[in-house]
């Protein structure tokens, strides 16, 4: 098994672009890229990245309503061009992995997932084009909140009132990053599911390649939920978070209103990723949400220091798990030691109620920025 795993890892490592700076495979013109930012990853679909299958099995089907490109500065217009199909650095990764424990046989049946079965995870975003469009509207948030009189304790927290054109303006800017996301990632999954078929000479059919779910951990929402009793409106940011509704919420695709919506929580590239099933419980405590990922304990430059002198791939090879990596620093910044253990972090949301647990995946091969 180990000398396919490294096979695969490196056709994926050499047809993902990844690492600081990345650029894709995809070149877009300025009008091509407003299509993008407004219609997602159906944009993908359309131009050929992916099936159309995929679309009902991505969060708001792909594309966000409301996203307005004319909001866009030049420079996030400039990072985004070439950037489109790219894993990107830091905790970004492409992970070959296996089922290696179910805990709600059922649940699994409903996604797809059996003991043993290979699965591949994708964790990027916006890249640099949603990275600009948060810096760009920081500095319009600090303006805002001095013209609202608005106290803020942290830079970081800066903030506009809802309808106030301010407010408004980022909300548009910010569909477009999410919508560049969605299509971002579906690129990536479609030059994927190429190399496996190219790798194991295979068809997607006889390899059973199909999305169970895309859903976003950085992204703020309108949405409907109850509050002292009384439905409302809210604006729902979730930041290092992810989306968990039950069974029968109408946001989710059909084919989950039965199950509730899949949740995946990433862990490290040393120990395990989790799909978990979103909760009533979330909807009543945590707004339809629950964590994203397992959280660093050590900061980045910490790891590096406690990484000096050690081959953390050649002990992530010892582990049997193939590392592929594009930047020097990486595997040290990413090593386990660095992020809380995710099985401790699932059994809290799962004990808690507001997700429920469904399996376990292991990693094999890892594709880092």
């Amino acid at each position: 098994m180990l000398p396919r795993i490294k096979d695969l890892v490196e056709v994926l490592y050499n047809e993902i672009p990844a690492g600081v700076g990345s650029k894709g495979k995809i070149r877009l013109g300025p009008d091509e890229e407003r299509r993008l930012l407004t219609k997602g990853a159906r944009w993908a679909v359309e131009n050929g990245f992916g099936e159309e299958a995929d679309i009902e099995r991505i969060e708001s089907g792909g594309m966000i309503e409301g996203a307005d490109p004319s909001l866009i500065s030049a420079k996030a217009y400039e990072r985004g061009r070439a950037q489109q199909g790219t894993l990107g650095s830091g905790n970004h990764f492409l992970e070959i992995q296996y089922v290696d424990e179910i805990y709600d046989e059922g649940a699994a049946n409903s996604l797809g997932l059996f003991e043993g079965q290979m699965t591949v995870m994708i964790h990027t975003g916006s890249r640099g084009f949603g990275h600009q469009v948060c810096t760009d509207f920081l500095e319009v948030m600090e303006r805002a909140a001095s013209k609202y009189r608005i106290e803020l304790y942290d830079r970081e927290l800066a903030c506009a009132p809802f309808n106030s054109p301010e407010a408004q303006d980022y909300l548009g800017a910010m569909r477009c990053a999410a919508n560049y996301a969605w299509a971002n990632r579906q690129c990536i999954m479609h030059w994927t599911r190429e190399a496996l078929m190219k790798t194991l000479h295979s068809s997607p059919g006889a390899l059973g390649l199909s999305l169970i779910y895309d859903v976003a951990h950085n992204i703020a929402k309108v949405e409907d939920h109850v509050v002292g009793g009384i439905r409302k409106k809210l604006v729902v940011h979730r930041k290092g978070a992810t989306r968990a509704f039950p069974p029968g919420h109408p946001e989710l695709p059909v084919i989950y209103r039965h199950t509730g919506q899949p949740v995946l929580i990433p862990g490290d590239m040393g120990r395990a990723s989790f799909v978990l099933l979103g909760t009533e419980k979330a909807m009543q405590e945590t707004f339809g949400s629950t964590c994203h990922g397992a959280g660093r304990v050590m900061s980045r430059h910490q790891a590096i220091r406690k990484a000096k002198g050690r081959s953390i791939w050649r002990e992530m090879q010892d582990k049997g798990i193939i590392v592929r990596s594009a930047g020097r620093g990486t595997l040290a910044e990413e090593m386990s030691e660095a992020y809380k253990d995710i099985s401790d972090v699932v059994d809290v949301v799962h004990k808690a109620g507001i997700s429920k647990k469904v399996a376990r995946l292991r990693p094999l091969g890892v594709v880092k920025g």
